[in-house]
């Protein structure tokens, strides 16, 4: 009997999951006019989608584009990440990170730690002097959460490939749903709670790398059995 070969793609949010804070937060609380919070909160609220409460914010944003890059290369990121990534890449696993976030901090970030992996995010596009705008390249007009970058784009369809999403907050919850994995914290867990989702809490990626090698095994050892049935019918 073969040895039974699960094939997976990760979905991994950015912010607060791979990036130890919200780093749009900082931005905002860093280079922002005071009014962002509210904004914020009329989305919390469930008065506006994502997508136009971070237009309305990012347009608050007064910053050089040397400011900017200093800010950017004061992030930080959980310090299992790059571990866990180069484990999945052994294993054959994909990785793509996935954030309704902003690109310039994502690419940056993974290329200071070399990590050459995939991503998605809003754009930032500087306007000169200190002013900032934002697009959404990998919006849906049906998105479920209004979400500037709507990750449910990327779930896997090749029928033998699965999909585990990784994250902690409201932009991961049109995909929670769909996975068959889900890796959750902060917001996300909550949800998964609430709505009943089958899931698994962790806390940085040391935990979600003991996980997801404990729910590979389960699963290779599951699909085995099922052979080992099929083999005796």
């Amino acid at each position: 009997m073969s040895r039974v070969r699960v094939k997976c793609r990760l979905l991994v949010d950015f912010d607060g999951t791979i990036a130890s804070v919200d780093t749009t937060d900082h931005l905002l609380a860093r280079f922002a006019a005071p009014a962002w919070r509210d904004i914020e909160e009329d989305w919390k609220a469930g008065r506006i989608g994502s997508r136009e409460c971070m237009v309305r914010q990012i347009d608050l944003v007064r910053a050089s584009q040397t400011e900017m890059d200093e800010f950017v290369a004061g992030i930080e990121i959980d310090t299992e990440f790059p571990a866990f990534a180069e484990l999945c890449a052994r294993l054959g696993h994909s990785i793509t990170v996935v954030s309704d976030g902003l690109d310039r901090m994502v690419e940056v970030v993974l290329r200071r730690h070399g990590l050459e992996l995939p991503y998605y995010a809003n754009h930032l596009e500087w306007c000169g002097d200190d002013r900032w705008r934002l697009t959404f390249p990998h919006a849906r007009s049906d998105c479920q959460s209004l979400s500037g970058t709507c990750k449910c784009n990327f779930v896997a369809d090749a029928p033998r490939e699965l999909s585990i999403v990784v994250g902690d907050g409201r932009s991961d919850f049109c995909i929670a749903g769909r996975a068959d994995l889900v890796l959750a914290k902060g917001a996300l867990l909550d949800h998964c709670i609430e709505n009943d989702l089958p899931h698994v809490a962790f806390a940085d990626f040391g935990d979600a790398t003991e996980i997801l090698a404990g729910w590979l095994e389960g699963r290779i050892t599951t699909d085995l059995g099922q052979q080992a049935q099929r083999a005796e019918d």
